[in-house]
Order: structure tokens, then sequence, then C-alpha cells
């Protein structure tokens, strides 16, 4: 009677390790080995977001209405 049931028991701890190994070799998460920080499996997969660069005063408008107030100002009798 043991025989059938210890089976079965057997067969499901080895399905529940192999699922799990699955999930972990799957999930693609950042590891540090020896030191040295590898990416996940999917950082080609990434979508990189590229920001062209720009001006490298962040207030150019700003600037430019005190400016123009300035000079409206200066103009006024």
């Amino acid at each position: 009677m043991r025989g059938p049931k210890n089976r079965q028991r057997v067969s499901r701890a080895g399905l529940l390790a192999l699922g799990l190994t699955a999930a972990l070799g799957l999930t693609g998460c950042q590891v540090d080995i020896g030191g040295q920080t590898h990416p996940s499996p999917y950082y080609l997969d990434d979508d990189v977001q590229y920001f062209p660069p720009g001006s490298e005063f962040k207030l150019a408008n700003e600037a430019a209405a005190l400016q123009r107030a300035a000079q409206e100002q200066a103009l006024r009798p």
C-alpha cells in the first residue's frame, strides 16, 4: 500500500521543484557575482529612452521674459 502513495508524493515534490526552478530561471533578475553586477537576461529587450541634448540653460524662457519686462519698463516715461 505504501508504494503508490509514496510514488505520488515524490512525483509531486519533483514537479514542485521543477516548477520553482523554472520560475526562478525565467524571472530575469539582476545578480551580484564576485563583486560584479550582472544585468537581467532581458536587458537587450528593454526600450531605452533617448533624450537628445538640449539647452544647458533651463530657464531660457524666464530670462527672455525678464529682459522684455526690463526693456518695457525702461521705455516707460
